[in-house]
């Protein structure tokens, strides 16, 4: 029975071809989703501090002697000396359109992470955020802000000189392994002869409280007003001063996240039909949803390590893509690759402006506010709509 089902599955992805998922619900939603990107984009060049109109902006973002300018290039991806450009793209290229590309980075990391976790749990009201994963990534930050700060190692490579290694440097490293450890503690807990969905995230709600009550521990050891400040911008999350440097930090990551989840998807797709018929169908259950949720701690720590903790994106960009276009992972995951970014994006447009709108001050709010401001009425409704909630 089983082999008949493998083989009239890839009879069936034979007849369809690789792109065969793609329907008219998913370019909708990934067309909406690109122009929701670049009207939040326009807006973030044309608005700060050094005021220019929306020509002038688009003018310095569509310049050619920027675009086609290797050097600058390898200064925005690599590192190195910026080249000679005027004042209106230097502003644009250097300031805020580094902002935009980490917003939708973390958008697309966070809604990776919480699309592949509700696959793995089978439950709706998964996300890096509850089970763990969040908490684990933020508090090994905190350690490293609190702790560390001001720590440095000196490393001599021969032929280039001498490297100088910070904890600052590392964030992305240190918030992997915080969010590796706390799910192997959340695994462990909830292993008895293998694991359930539930005892999942049970053990994740449980490891989630600890750690996030060690971090508002930590805050007590930090003598530094500066410190706590910039402590405080990690557990809201916010996108103030991010520039081309968490751009790289975020990118090899987000790449080999977005890679391992599209070739993943269809191992999520056989998980969401239950423990027993993946058995039957030959999946070693336990292995795919380690190596799975391991995809899905690092994609979660790589948004963590440049934007801190912001909640509410993992759990409702799955809920949103998924009304859309289905529950197929296949297209499941396309769309969480456009949705989250969109939705990150215009949030941080919220974050930036929202002050200003409101009350005419010209102070920054943590972009993770508005994320709960939206996410929490949004998913209320949900759950009003929905008459069951929870197992998928």
């Amino acid at each position: 029975m089983a082999s008949e089902t493998q083989q009239r599955r890839k009879r069936s992805e034979q007849n369809t071809g690789y792109f065969g998922f793609v329907d008219a619900s998913l370019v909708s939603l990934c067309v909406a989703s690109v122009g929701v990107v670049v009207l939040g984009g326009l807006v973030q060049v044309s608005f700060g501090a050094f005021s220019m109109t929306l020509v002038e902006a688009w003018q310095a973002v569509f310049n050619t002697q920027v675009i086609f300018d290797l050097d600058a290039w390898n200064a925005f991806v690599f590192g190195g000396e910026l080249p000679e450009m005027n004042k209106r793209s230097l502003i644009v290229w250097n300031i805020r359109l580094p902002r935009v590309f980490v917003a939708m980075l973390v958008g697309m990391n966070l809604a990776i992470s919480g699309a592949i976790f509700q696959a793995v749990t089978r439950n709706e009201l998964a996300s890096p955020f509850i089970l763990g994963v969040s908490s684990g990534a933020g508090l090994m930050i905190l350690v490293t802000l609190v702790v560390l700060a001001g720590m440095s190692l000196t490393v001599p490579l021969l032929l280039f000189g001498e490297f100088v290694l910070t904890p600052s440097s590392l964030l992305p490293v240190i918030a992997s392994v915080g969010g590796i450890v706390a799910f192997l503690v959340v695994y462990a807990i909830a292993w008895k002869n293998g694991t359930s969905p539930v005892r999942l995230v049970l053990a994740g709600v449980i490891v989630g409280t600890i750690f996030q009550s060690l971090q508002t521990g930590l805050f007590f050891f930090a003598d530094d007003l500066g410190v706590v400040q910039s402590a405080i911008a990690w557990t809201t999350g916010s996108l103030t001063g991010t520039d081309w440097e968490q751009v790289r930090m975020a990118l090899p990551w987000t790449i080999f996240a977005v890679g391992a989840a599209l070739v993943g998807s269809r191992q999520l797709n056989v998980l969401l039909l239950g423990e027993r018929t993946a058995n039957s169908l030959g999946m070693n259950v336990e292995r795919v949803r380690f190596a799975l949720s391991g995809v899905a701690v690092l994609a979660a720590a790589a948004s963590i390590a440049v934007a801190g903790i912001v909640g509410f994106v993992g759990l409702i960009v799955p809920h949103m893509v998924r009304n859309v276009v289905g529950s197929d992972y296949k297209k499941l995951v396309v769309g969480c690759l456009f949705a989250g970014p969109a939705l990150m994006v215009a949030a941080d447009v919220g974050a930036r402006l929202g002050m200003s709108v409101l009350v005419g001050a010209d102070a920054q709010i943590p972009v993770g506010i508005v994320t709960g401001l939206v996410g929490g009425p949004y998913f209320l409704y949900l759950m009003r709509k929905q008459e069951a909630m929870g197992e998928i």
